[in-house]
């Protein structure tokens, strides 16, 4: 199915016009203005205002009346702790993952699904001066990069995906082609192991594996983000291997 079939036949479009706003937020950008709001999201100035109105009204918007910019409020930040203390899966992970970031010193994070993006739910970085940031909340495209690809090849739809999405470069290694992206997700799923190299980040080589509940269905991924000048001081298999312990590690402790 779709995003187009699923959003005409399964969603409430002012619901999800309003999640839009909500997700326009990032690490990036925390404050927006409306007309900016109206720029990333397609949703008119007029209707924006009720939105930004009802959120900052419930708590889930704070508005500057100094700038008239809008960031998250502390309403989110109430249901983001209750997320973070309920969920087993960070629960399970944090501890494992903080071992690994503090035994290898290299960026480690964990991502989902979300929609039809990857978005890092957890994230230790790495000890090193010289490294690759990323931020809990972060997103980018299911088809570039190790985290990602590792997600795409286990998802169910991953054949429709492919052949409804618009693949951009994000770098000269950005993959473009949905034969080539296929055959790829075809042998990641084979090895049980994604690794990329300046696909979504120039500079930088990613590892990551599956966590996998009871059905054999995809929950999340492990990764590892080392620099490329970095990157030869390791030895990949064993890299591999630890990582693949690790995500066995999680699941074992989930199910």
């Amino acid at each position: 199915m779709n995003q187009e079939i699923f959003e005409k036949n399964y969603t409430m479009s002012s619901l999800h016009k309003a999640i839009k706003v909500l997700k326009a937020f990032s690490k990036d950008e925390p404050s927006l203005s409306l007309t900016e709001l109206s720029k990333k999201t397609g949703i008119s100035i007029s209707s924006l205002q009720r939105f930004v109105s009802t959120f900052v009204y419930e708590g889930f918007l704070h508005k500057d009346e100094r700038t008239k910019r809008y960031q998250l409020g502390h309403s989110l930040l109430y249901l983001g702790n209750l997320v973070k203390e309920e969920s087993s899966l960070i629960i399970v992970a944090e501890p494992i993952l903080k071992k690994l970031n503090e035994e290898i010193g290299e960026s480690v994070s964990m991502n989902i699904i979300d929609g039809l993006e990857r978005r890092c739910i957890l994230n230790y970085d790495s000890t090193y001066p010289l490294s690759t940031k990323m931020f809990v909340g972060d997103t980018s495209p299911l088809y570039a990069g190790a985290s990602s690809k590792i997600l795409l090849a286990f998802m169910p739809n991953v054949d429709e995906y492919v052949e409804n999405i618009s693949l951009e470069p994000i770098t000269d290694h950005t993959i473009l082609l949905k034969e080539q992206l296929l055959k790829e997700l075809q042998h990641i799923r084979l090895q049980r192991f994604a690794k990329s190299n300046s696909e979504r980040v120039r500079g930088a080589c990613s590892l990551s594996v599956p966590i996998l509940n009871a059905s054999n269905q995809i929950i999340a991924s492990v990764s590892l983000v080392i620099p490329e000048v970095r990157y030869s001081d390791y030895d990949e298999n064993l890299l591999i291997e630890t990582i693949q312990s690790v995500a066995l590690q999680i699941e074992e402790q989930l199910y």
